[in-house]
């Protein structure tokens, strides 16, 4: 396939950006859309300009590293991440725009790279438990019913990509949020830090600059491992209890 791209480019936070366009061909549509991004890059070394930069890591869809906009949409068109976006996506000629995480709580570093620490910040503020030293306990000494076992497991499967970010129209982390709250919430190991956890989570995301949430859904469609939107309502009724319980 040959491709034009308009690729977004960026010395650093402070520095002006803008579109760049390029030309490629004989892109594989077996290729990912990195892949396809490392033969960009490949052709403008070999020219003498500067390659593009841009988040990646395993490159199997789990660590979240990959982060781009695709023509409009986070990760591109299909639900997944990018690093597991194809080529056959798209159709010979197409002109596609690739564009990095925008939202103020994610400052471009260069190009299509963005500085994604606010997510640690808000794990480190509650997300975790308190764990006894000494041996390891017996896998059957704490029961966790099924149905709370299965809603750990869903929301335990973000992957911190910030897709959600990209794709609210308010630049909101509320279903990063929830997850991080809701996986540990609804276990037995995470009961002893259950108020302080969603209110210093809570807070913290704040101070962050992401924007308010109004339901838009826009995070959820985007979420390439589909934590589901009622995960933010779950969250709400958590904060909730907590706040009332801490001004009794």
């Amino acid at each position: 396939m040959k491709l034009t791209l308009r690729v977004w480019r960026q010395q650093n936070a402070e520095a002006p950006g803008a579109m760049a366009t390029y030309e490629v061909d004989g892109i594989s549509q077996d290729m990912s859309f990195l892949e396809m991004l490392d033969t960009l890059n490949e052709e403008l070394i070999l020219s003498g300009d500067e390659p593009v930069a841009f988040d990646h890591d395993c490159r199997e869809g789990i660590c979240g590293a990959c982060s781009l906009v695709i023509n409009g949409d986070a990760h591109g068109p299909e639900r997944t991440t990018t690093c597991q976006l194809h080529m056959r996506s798209f159709d010979d000629g197409d002109t596609i725009d690739i564009e990095p995480w925008r939202a103020s709580a994610f400052p471009v570093v260069k190009d299509l790279v963005v500085d994604r620490s606010s997510f640690d910040r808000i794990i480190q503020a509650g997300g975790y438990i308190s764990a006894p030293t000494g041996t390891a306990p017996d896998a059957h000494a704490t029961p966790v019913p099924k149905p709370d076992a299965d809603s750990a497991f869903e929301h335990a499967e973000c992957i911190g990509c910030g897709a959600c970010v990209a794709a609210c129209p308010n630049g909101s982390a509320m279903l990063f949020t929830s997850a991080k709250v809701n996986h540990l919430g609804v276990l037995p190991q995470g009961a002893p830090e259950r108020e302080t956890r969603v209110l210093d989570m809570v807070a913290t995301m704040d101070d962050e600059g992401f924007g308010g949430c109004t339901l838009t859904g826009e995070c959820a469609t985007a979420c390439p491992k589909g934590i589901p939107l009622p995960s933010i309502t779950a969250m709400n009724k958590e904060w909730l209890r907590a706040t009332r319980k801490v001004h009794r």
